[in-house]
């Protein structure tokens, strides 16, 4: 019996210590995921960031291409009206000038 009783002791001792064994792998693979995981999102988190900043300088480069195409239309709408008043002054004096030679044309001479 005490033979008998020897050999169950035996193997409860080597379970329990296989059970502290995979109590100690399955803390140390735990701690192992959960750093992998807390690790990823803060590398998730940087790559949404730097994709946000990314995009935050698109759009600012859009917005800046946009305004500057706004400014050339405006400029380009202005500078044709400044045209078309420069091209009425030079019409109203051509004609002015053109009538002026006419009457001169046109008065008898008094040699």
């Amino acid at each position: 019996m005490k033979k008998r009783w020897a050999q169950i002791q035996t193997l409860a001792n080597s379970v329990v210590e296989k059970a502290s064994m995979r109590k100690s792998m399955m803390t140390v693979v735990a701690v192992a995921v959960l750093t992998a995981f807390f690790v990823l999102q803060f590398y998730f988190v940087r790559e949404l960031v730097a994709a946000e900043l990314l995009f935050g300088v698109a759009f600012a480069i859009l917005l800046a291409l946009g305004g500057l195409a706004y400014l050339v239309g405006s400029v380009g709408k202005r500078g044709l009206e400044f045209a078309e008043a420069g091209v009425r002054m030079i019409g109203d004096s051509a004609r002015r000038g053109f009538s002026n030679l006419e009457g001169i044309s046109r008065k008898p001479s008094r040699l």
